[in-house]
Formats: C-alpha cells, sequence, structure tokens
C-alpha cells in the first residue's frame, strides 16, 4: 500500500480553472501544452483522481456538447478525444499516480462493439488509483476475448462499459457470459440509460454513473456473486414474441425499401446530392437499430428519446427534422404486423408531432 500522503483536494474555481485551460489547448490540437496542464497540476500537488474526472472528464463533455451543437466537426471531435487519452495517459505515468494494488483484481473493458473507450478507460485509472489491479482491454472486446480473458486473470469482477444504446443486445450477451463463469458485473456508460435503469433489465450486479460512483461501490464490497442458473431470456421474457429477431434480420431490406419509398413521401429528398443520400441512408440505418434495440429491452423511451435527438442534431446542422415523421410513417407501414414495433414508431411520431418529446435524459 502507497504511504504516500493524499494531496489536499483543491477546491472547484481551481478545478474549474485547469478544465477551462485543458479545453483552450484541446480545442487548439495542441497535445504538448495540453499535457503540460495536466503534469503541472500533478506537480502542484493537485489530486490525480480530482484532475482525471474534473479536469479532463469534464473537457470530454465538453468535446461531446461542442460536437452536438455542430460547434466542431467529428474529425475535430476525434482528435480532441485522442488528445484526452493522451493527457490520461501522461497523468498515468506520473510519480503522484502510482500507488500499490492492495484491492482485488478487476478487469474493465468496452462490449463489443463500443468504441468510446476513454469513459472506461478513466474507471480504470481511478480504480488503479484506489488500490486496485486492473486489466484494461480497451475498446470493442469480443464477448469470447473476454471470457478467455477471465480464465487466466481470475478477476473478482467486471467493469463493462458502454455509451451507445445499440450495443445493449451485445452488452447483455457479454454481462451473462461473464456471469456464466461465475465472475460479477459492475456496468456503466450512456447506453445504460438514466439512473441505469437497464443494466438492472439486463441482470448485472451493479451499475455506476461514473468512475467515482463506480471505485465507490466496489470499495463498499464485493459484488454479489451471480446466480448459477441465470439464463438470459430471464431478464426478457417479451423476446418469445420474434419481434426483435424479425426487425434485425430484416433491418437492411427495410432501409432499401423506406430509403427509396420516401422519395415520394418527402419530395425534397429527390434534389439530395450524393452526399445528403448517403447520409439519408445512414439516418433510416440508425432508426432501425434504435427500433431494434428498443424491442429488445422492451422500452419506447428509448425510441423516442433518440428521435427527439435526431431531430435536435439535425437541426442544428440546418438539416430539416420534417423527413423523419414520413421516414417512421414508411417503416411502420413496413412492420404494420408487428404490434410493438408499430406501436413504439408511433410513439416516435408523436414526439416529433408534439411540443415536447415525452423522454428525459441525455443521448447515448
Amino acid at each position: 500500500m502507497s504511504t504516500r500522503t493524499p494531496p489536499r483536494l483543491p477546491d472547484s474555481a481551481r478545478l474549474g480553472e485547469l478544465a477551462d485551460q485543458l479545453w483552450t489547448h484541446v480545442a487548439a490540437g495542441d497535445e504538448y501544452t495540453a499535457t503540460e496542464v495536466v503534469l503541472r497540476a500533478l506537480d502542484d500537488g493537485i489530486d490525480p483522481e480530482s484532475v482525471l474526472l474534473d479536469v479532463i472528464a469534464a473537457v470530454q463533455d465538453k468535446v461531446g456538447e461542442e460536437w452536438a451543437a455542430n460547434r466542431i466537426s467529428v474529425a475535430r471531435e476525434h482528435a480532441a478525444t485522442s488528445i484526452n487519452e493522451r493527457a490520461v495517459a501522461a497523468l498515468a505515468l506520473h510519480p503522484a499516480a502510482r500507488t500499490t494494488p492492495h484491492q482485488g483484481r478487476i478487469t474493465v473493458a468496452c462490449v463489443d462493439g463500443e468504441w468510446h473507450a476513454l469513459p472506461a478507460r478513466l474507471v480504470a485509472e481511478v480504480l488503479k488509483l484506489r488500490g486496485w489491479q486492473v486489466d484494461y482491454l480497451g475498446a470493442q472486446v469480443p464477448a469470447p476475448h473476454l471470457i478467455s480473458h477471465l480464465h487466466t486473470t481470475k478477476a473478482d469482477s467486471v467493469a463493462l462499459s458502454s455509451s451507445i444504446a445499440t450495443r445493449l443486445p451485445t452488452a447483455h450477451a457479454a454481462i451473462t457470459a461473464c456471469q456464466a463463469v461465475g465472475v460479477p458485473v459492475l456496468v456503466g456508460g450512456a447506453a445504460f440509460g438514466p439512473e441505469g435503469r437497464y443494466a438492472q433489465l439486463l441482470g448485472a450486479q451493479a451499475w455506476a454513473p461514473d468512475a467515482r460512483t463506480a471505485a465507490d461501490r466496489l470499495a463498499e464490497g464485493p459484488l454479489p456473486l451471480p446466480q448459477a442458473d441465470h439464463q438470459p431470456i430471464d431478464d426478457l421474457p417479451h423476446l418469445t414474441d420474434q419481434e426483435y429477431t424479425m426487425v434485425v434480420r430484416n433491418s437492411d431490406s427495410l432501409v432499401r425499401t423506406v430509403f427509396l419509398a420516401l422519395q415520394d413521401a418527402f419530395p425534397a429528398m429527390r434534389a439530395y446530392d450524393a452526399l445528403q443520400r448517403e447520409r439519408t441512408a445512414e439516418d433510416l440505418a440508425h432508426i432501425v437499430e434504435f427500433l431494434a434495440t428498443s424491442l429488445y429491452i422492451d422500452d419506447e423511451d428509448l425510441f423516442t428519446w433518440f428521435i427527439d435527438w435526431t431531430a435536435k442534431i439535425l437541426q442544428a446542422r440546418g438539416v430539416p427534422a420534417q423527413s423523419l415523421p414520413p421516414a417512421l410513417n414508411l417503416f411502420a407501414r413496413e412492420l404494420k404486423d408487428f404490434p410493438r414495433a408499430s406501436h413504439t414508431l408511433q410513439r416516435g411520431i408523436d414526439a416529433l408531432t408534439t411540443d415536447h418529446s415525452t423522454t428525459t435524459g441525455t443521448p447515448a
């Protein structure tokens, strides 16, 4: 166990000032000066955990907000995220962040298909600071590889991260696979919904909204062991109606059919250039993905949340959202024999044609 005296926690004003400094250099693409801000804060005795969560993570939140508001491009968002990741790596190597493991062993990973790795990295680094032996596996970890790793390391628990809600079926498979080999699972990330509502639905042992809360939960004591006879269908009995399976299986043909029909239902589309048509096809594919995920977890609010968010993203980019209701109507026509899908699509249409959305939370 480290005998280093923990530095005094800085006040919020000082952390806010550091976050502003870091944002200035991150936004300018200056990774060297950005990293210097972080290292200098550690040299000045500021707690590494505070630098991670109240400075670097705060700047990353601003990166997301700036992208959503169309004030930075996707390329700049990726560049900014990369600089923040380098800042985290630099912090992890600083003498102030070195601790001797004295807790248990935990594996931290993103679910397969989840490429937003920074939230998981923050969890991993905070747990290291708290004295855990951490195996950080990074983004997009296929379940078989995760399970193989668990067999090798004998981890006490797994922390799984996912920011994109459409990865929830994959997350469920990973949770179930970990539990099948006797390893309890803590999950986190925007994908699991407001207050972690989908974490409980998918059978995770625990949920945490952020890295600090995750570390606090693990400090309370071991996670409960999984039930030996647990089956995935026990969590989601509604899947027996096969609506989720049918929508996923026919997703490509659904997108093609609606794309072609949308040119008549929304005549303005006929004037779209090649790039606009490509973006429209991508938007339609995202609609099907979120519809399928909503069917998987049997929660219409997830779909209306996504539709409301999509409308705002389009409007921020100067793109009228009027094409969304015709598209949803066309999907409803194609899926008229699927009661849950039809009702979910109607909820999405209603959300667009009223003055306010019926959903809460932030988009995954």
